[in-house]
């Protein structure tokens, strides 16, 4: 992350430091709380497999990992720190289809980024935009999978 921010954000002078900078970006990192109940819920009634993909700095991915307790219930993460591809490099959705060893048509992919909904479908894999917890929770309803 420092280096990251030292060519996007610190190439010139600033008047924050870059510690203030990281202070202000981890204080943004907010839960879905509506959104990981759903999928802690769906995951448990239908014993489905989670993971994630995202394009993350590791001590944002880490922090956010832990101070959500994402992984009491995501199986795997396909972070971008980790594997160094990103979205939308479709080699990223080819990795986590294959960690995961499962075919694309046996996936639902969730994304709020309509590019990456996008590549995911030319994958083959079922794909739904996140617009809001209620449009999410409907459609992922059209695919079997609701709590009613």
């Amino acid at each position: 992350m420092s280096e990251y921010l030292d060519r996007i954000i610190f190439y010139k002078e600033r008047p924050f430091t870059p510690e203030i900078f990281r202070e202000f970006m981890f204080a943004q990192t907010t839960p879905d709380k509506e959104m990981i109940e759903l999928m802690r819920q769906l995951k448990e009634k239908y014993h489905l497999k989670i993971a994630v993909i995202n394009n993350e700095a590791r001590e944002l991915n880490d922090y956010r990992i832990n101070k959500f307790q994402l992984n009491q219930f995501v199986d795997f993460f396909i972070s971008s720190c980790f594997v160094h591809i990103r979205k939308p490099d479709a080699d990223i959705f080819r990795l986590a289809l294959d960690i995961a060893h499962v075919l694309p048509e046996n996936v639902l992919y969730i994304d709020d980024t309509q590019m990456f909904v996008d590549i995911a479908r030319n994958f083959g894999i079922r794909s739904i935009k996140h617009i809001n917890q209620l449009s999410t929770s409907t459609e992922l309803a059209s695919f079997g999978l609701s709590l009613g």
